[in-house]
């Protein structure tokens, strides 16, 4: 019977389909399943602009460098607090001078998810007024590559700044044309950022300037998104008072939290 059976049943296929399904739960028992990798913002960099010999813009006795700070370091409270394992880096917590390159440099060694900087605006006229903010990229307006421009005169102080910043030269308008033609690779993500930003200034009643693009020396070697924000004209004496309160700081850096927070929730989610 035995042999008839084997004339007309194909056993051995058999035989392997039952050893590859004893074999799939044997492994099935050993292996975890590999869980979807979920991103999570980690390491935030907050760059107060200016700093040291550095003064940045200058109104009476008001002076950029200090006004940035003061509002880096308030936000940078605010987000340790709500988020305790987050890793929040300054390129300086004091009154000292970093270069721009070292500040990109700082940024890209801790593995940065995200790079903040802290400005504050001047203008030749005392009326010019608002926040505004910026991400990597081509001029759309000559006012754009004003502001850059004085920006990016700081490395002027350094000696060696032709052989750091591979040639660039701030005051020719050829430089800054070339420069801008390197794009950010993280710009979607840097005008997301900087919409979220101008948005929550809106919501305290400020006017916004809007989300611009220009070449910034402190954003070029930036491998993550990074954004520059101009949090207010210190030529402008009604705004000037605005900002060098300490009440108001804080409504400036939870702003900046609030945008963090929201820009944080959506490349998380």
């Amino acid at each position: 019977m035995f042999k008839f059976l084997y004339q007309y049943i194909p056993l051995k296929p058999l035989l392997i389909l039952g050893f590859t399904l004893i074999l799939t739960g044997m492994i099935s028992s050993f292996v975890t399943p590999i869980k979807p990798y979920k991103y999570t913002l980690k390491t935030i960099v907050i760059d107060p602009g200016h700093g040291g010999s550095d003064p940045g813009c200058v109104a009476t006795s008001t002076q950029e460098k200090i006004i940035a700070l003061q509002v880096s370091l308030k936000l940078g409270k605010m987000l340790k607090d709500s988020f305790p394992a987050m890793n929040i880096i300054f390129t300086r917590k004091t009154d000292k001078y970093v270069a721009l390159n070292e500040r990109a440099v700082m940024a890209n060694k801790a593995k940065a998810d995200l790079f903040l900087c802290i400005h504050v605006n001047t203008s030749s006229s005392t009326v010019a007024y608002g926040t505004e903010t910026f991400a990597m990229g081509l001029y759309k307006a000559e006012g754009n590559l004003a502001v850059a421009k004085r920006e990016n005169e700081v490395i002027l102080l350094e000696k060696d700044y032709k052989e750091k910043y591979e040639g660039f030269d701030p005051n020719s308008p050829e430089s800054n044309i070339i420069f801008t033609l390197t794009q950010n690779a993280f710009l979607d993500q840097s005008l997301s950022l900087a919409a979220k930003i101008e948005n929550q200034f809106k919501k305290s009643k400020r006017f916004s300037r809007g989300v611009k693009q220009a070449g910034f020396l402190v954003l070029w070697k930036c491998s993550m998104p990074s954004v520059l924000c101009e949090t207010g004209f210190l030529s402008n004496p009604a705004e000037r008072a605005y900002i060098t309160n300490d009440s108001c700081q804080r409504i400036i850096a939870t702003n900046l939290y609030n945008a963090i927070k929201s820009y944080k929730a959506e490349v998380e989610r």
